[in-house]
């Protein structure tokens, strides 16, 4: 297989026809996966559990006992020999860590072996840290047992057919057992390091790690995870109950090359005795440690001792194929580790594959969507090399990108994309954004504290939820910001920027960080992910600082067009050890920021496959019901091109219109009215007459079911041109809150399709009366001034007919006496106003006409004067209401009625006006005026009865 890191690196581009014929291959295949997933009926396995103990150690003869367990497919035999898998633990965990991927493994036709490593859990020895004489010997003589069995798959004498799966820690052990171990058929190391010393001790400017920045936060966990004291399994012996009853117990394993037989399962393990205060680890691993957390700075032979158990010095001597799977949610081994195993290995020829995912160390397994992805991967990978049953994975590059939310599981989802060269992590070009700020101080704190939080082991993304508020401490940070990205920007790879320090001391450690800030001011550091830095020989002014290029960790991430970035050059974080002695450094960026950036296809599953199928199905739907409302219209037209020429010149004619819903409910059943150029007519009726179920018909909101309506002549069907020549606020206004009002007001009127001229927006204006409050955004109105914006929505057009629902809802006293006003003008060269209002005091100051509608019947209309009609009532303004009152009081028979305005109503009951104000007269009550009284609330009330409640319109 072509290496994806050789010299030539071009990018294939297959015709069209045949990406086709790919795409539709791996679609298949996924679904197989996928299938194979979740299918109830797989096949079956069994399990073998012993206590095996194996001879390792630098002269290949210390004993040690491996806790182990066989997981083998139900046929497999001597005569069906199965290929097999040795599966590796983390750090910390057991054979047990790995149960349901053995199990997944197993039921695909696997041989799998899971074993617990030397100093966790039930297995003796200590811990070396994947030491090549300890834990990958101690892997050399499991192969040597799995050759022995006569189920599994041997390509030689002692040769079983076997790759190697392990994460972390297990990762690490699969990329040095297949340099050690030459029978190693293919490889996935997951989530895992390269250089154990730069990955506890990075630099980010390139330094040795002698000189790195100590990730104490990761190594205290790695330290306390192997702490525990008496644990092992000294005195226990031979097989667990775990294997099932009358299942075999696994043999001794086969002696190792060149040596005598193996100790029998069972023997003692022997060695020295631990130091307490060492738990179990290795006391040379366990001085080292001590060593660095004491000074924060490692010696070299601390740092020989970690690239001891460094895949980096051996990758050249790696032949299995390797798939490398990385995560980028990982702050203990970023993407930069799977980067240059990558490299290294083929450099040697090797084939190599690498994957990016969105979990890790600090994020799991990532979204199902994501974690599916990597087993199809793995499954595709050993499938090939090691059980030779499928064809060539190929060697594209792959990696995925959260993409929201599931709306049926509501988990994250990401979207897995390809591109067919690995680009490594400077990407296949490179965004460069300036970033702008002074040189600024920045405080180092005695013995680093406080802390900024932002790289916390097993939760690197916390500082996103903190949203930079918590993450970095006032006084102790830099920083520098750019303007907003024109257009968004997807970051795959590693980000780099140069700066300038100077510090007093010579010296100084800092922490870069790269925030994406979005137009609220919310900042988000990618998976908590920082660059630290230590630099040595630094001058004490800034200006005389050289500048140093700086490497962040490798990211996959969009940053979204109207995002700012924002570089941070902090003192402290949590997860590192940083100089106990306080000082200042002056820091400054030097340059811009380089975005490396990669063109890749999107990666179809399962989920997008079904959601392809129910847009699919959607888009039919929406076609036909495009179609069925065309049809409709167009049938509408063909019978509504005339006009009826006794209301050609009518606004509104309504006739006999009845509405009745499929329940049986009837809102409205008989209306009959007229509005005529240059009235106000005022739709009045208790709650629940009717009133909005008439508006909404009349809008072409819902079918009435029997009767017709008519502007200007042309029947009313909704989609009808006529409509344009109506404005109306029905239901109440709907605006989008994040546009200003005359913002929302042009995007209306766009909508229509309309001349911007005709629209009169400088006339609307003036009617809402906003001021230059038209110009904020519009969830910052209040409701009055929504309503008012609503009535120039409205009025935009001058439409020839004006429709409002409760157009003074939200209004105080003087806007309504305006809108008054503005109704009474507007009712003028032809224009007519339709108005539904409950305030019927301003109907009658208002309207001209008035529809009274109760119980879905029209129960009055006409001249809002004949519908008060006589009065039986008389008002009187005299000079002294209060002695007016007690006079009338005494006269027989005559009524004083309340009044709000503080003017008499007097029911005379019969009496002569004249002899009523004759008895003012003789009290000495001066008597300014006599009028016949009658509101249009009285008329209303005798019409529709005090206690109506309508017929529950809706």
């Amino acid at each position: 297989m072509r290496s994806p890191f050789s010299a030539a690196r071009l990018r294939r581009a297959l015709p069209s026809g045949r990406r086709a014929v790919a795409a539709a291959v791996a679609v298949v295949l996924l679904a197989a996966v996928v299938v194979w997933a979740v299918w109830p009926d797989r096949p079956g396995f069994r399990t073998e559990s012993a206590l095996l103990t194996v001879a390792s150690g630098p002269g290949g003869n210390e004993p040690v006992d491996l806790d182990t367990t066989l997981y083998l497919p139900s046929d497999a035999a001597a005569d069906r020999k199965v290929p097999a898998v040795l599966l590796a633990h983390g750090f910390g965990g057991t054979k047990n860590s790995v149960r349901t991927d053995a199990e997944d493994l197993a039921a695909r036709g696997y041989a799998v072996l899971t074993w617990t490593a030397r100093g966790f859990g039930r297995s003796g020895g200590q811990i070396h840290l994947d030491s090549p004489d300890h834990e990958v010997r101690d892997a050399q003589r499991l192969l040597d047992w799995l050759a022995a069995r006569p189920e599994i798959r041997t390509d030689g004498d002692g040769d079983p057919r076997v790759g190697v799966v392990g994460g972390s820690y297990g990762g690490a052990l699969a990329l040095l057992l297949a340099a050690q171990d030459q029978r190693v058929d293919a490889i996935v190391p997951m989530i895992t390091w390269n250089d154990l010393s730069r990955s506890f001790l990075p630099e980010s400017t390139g330094g040795e790690p002698t000189g790195g920045v100590f990730k104490s936060g990761w190594a205290g966990i790695f330290f306390g995870g192997g702490g525990s004291v008496g644990s092992g399994p000294a005195g226990i012996s031979g097989s667990t109950a775990e294997a099932p009853e009358g299942a075999p117990a696994p043999g001794p394993p086969s002696p190792a090359p060149g040596q005598g037989p193996g100790t029998a399962p069972g023997a003692p393990t022997t060695g020295a005795i631990p130091d307490p205060s060492c738990g179990r680890f290795a006391p040379d691993v366990c001085a080292a440690y001590l060593r660095i957390a004491a000074t924060g700075q490692a010696d070299q032979a601390a740092v020989d001792l970690l690239r001891r158990s460094s895949p980096a010095r051996v990758l050249d001597q790696i032949k299995a194929p390797t798939l490398l799977v990385q995560g980028a949610a990982d702050t203990l081994f970023p993407l930069g580790e799977a980067d240059a195993n990558a490299r290294g290995i083929a450099a040697n020829g090797t084939p190599v594959r690498v994957a990016w995912f969105t979990g890790g160390h600090d994020g799991g397994a990532g979204p199902r969507s994501d974690s599916d992805r990597v087993k199809f991967l793995t499954a595709q990978w050993l499938d090939h090399y090691v059980a030779e049953t499928a064809a060539a994975p190929g060697d594209t590059f792959t990696f995925s990108r959260i993409a929201g939310f599931d709306a049926m599981d509501r988990g994250l989802v990401a979207t897995g994309y390809r591109t067919a060269d690995y680009p490594g992590l400077n990407g296949e070009s490179r965004q460069e954004v300036a970033v702008a700020g002074p040189a600024q101080p920045v405080a180092n704190p005695p013995a680093g504290n406080p802390a900024a939080i932002s790289s916390v082991p097993f939760a690197g993304s916390l500082s996103s939820l903190l949203s930079g508020v918590a993450g970095d401490i006032p006084g102790q940070h830099a920083r520098f910001e750019s303007e907003p990205l024109a257009e968004a920007v997807d970051v795959v790879g590693a980000p780099t920027v140069q700066i300038r320090a100077a510090s007093a001391s010579g010296e100084a450690v800092l922490f870069a960080k790269l925030y994406d800030v979005n137009p609220e001011g919310a900042a988000t550091l990618p998976s908590g992910l920082i660059a630290p830095i230590r630099l040595t020989g630094l001058p004490t002014d800034i200006n005389d600082a050289a500048p140093v290029t700086v490497t962040l960790p490798a990211i996959v991430h969009r940053i979204e067009g109207g995002h700012r970035l924002r570089l941070v050059l902090a003192t402290s974080d949590q997860a590192y050890t940083t100089p106990v002695e306080p000082t200042v450094y002056q820091v400054a960026a030097s340059g811009p920021v380089s975005l490396p950036t990669v063109a890749a296809d999107p990666i179809p599953t399962e989920a997008v496959l079904w959601r392809w199928i129910l847009a699919g199905l959607l888009t039919a739907i929406v076609l036909g019901l495009v179609v069925l409302v065309a049809v409709l219209r167009l049938r509408h037209r063909r019978q509504d091109t005339s006009v009826h020429p006794e209301y050609a010149g009518t606004p509104l004619a309504v006739r006999h219109l009845r509405k009745e819903y499929a329940d049986g409910f009837v809102a409205v059943s008989e209306v009959d009215f007229e509005v005529h150029p240059g009235q106000v007519v005022g739709l009045l009726g208790p709650n629940g007459a009717g009133k909005t179920t008439t508006l909404r018909v009349l809008m072409g909101l819902t079918q009435p079911t029997a009767g017709e309506i008519y502007v200007f002549g042309h029947r009313l069907v909704p989609g009808s041109p006529v409509l344009s020549r109506i404005g109306a606020l029905v239901e109440g206004p709907g605006f989008l809150p994040h546009l200003s009002g005359l913002e929302n007001l042009r995007a209306y009127w766009r909508a229509t399709g309309r001349p911007l001229a005709d629209a009169h927006f400088d006339q609307a204006l003036e009617i809402a009366g906003l001021g230059s409050s038209v110009h904020r955004k519009v969830r910052k109105y209040s409701h009055g001034m929504r309503q008012r914006l609503a009535i120039a929505q409205a009025m935009l057009g001058l439409p020839e007919l004006l429709v409002l629902d409760e157009p003074t809802d939200g209004l105080d006293p003087p806007q309504i006496a305006e809108m008054r006003r503005v109704l009474q003008r507007y009712a003028t060269d032809g224009r007519a106003v339709l108005v539904s209002s409950h305030l019927l005091a301003e109907v009658e100051q208002t309207c001209t006409h008035a529809v009274v509608v109760n119980k879905g019947r029209i129960v009055a209309s006409g001249p809002v004067e004949e519908i008060v009609g006589d009065s039986p009532s008389v008002l009187f303004e005299v000079g002294d209401p209060t002695a007016a009152r007690s006079v009338l009081d005494r006269l027989g028979g005559v009524r004083v009625l309340d009044d709000a305005d503080g003017h008499l109503v007097v029911d005379t009951n019969g009496t002569a006006r004249s002899e009523v104000v004759a008895e003012l007269v003789r009290a000495g009550i001066a008597v300014d005026r006599v009028v016949p009284r009658r509101r249009l609330e009285d008329a209303f009330l005798a019409l529709v009865g005090e206690n109506s409640r309508g017929s529950g319109d809706r």
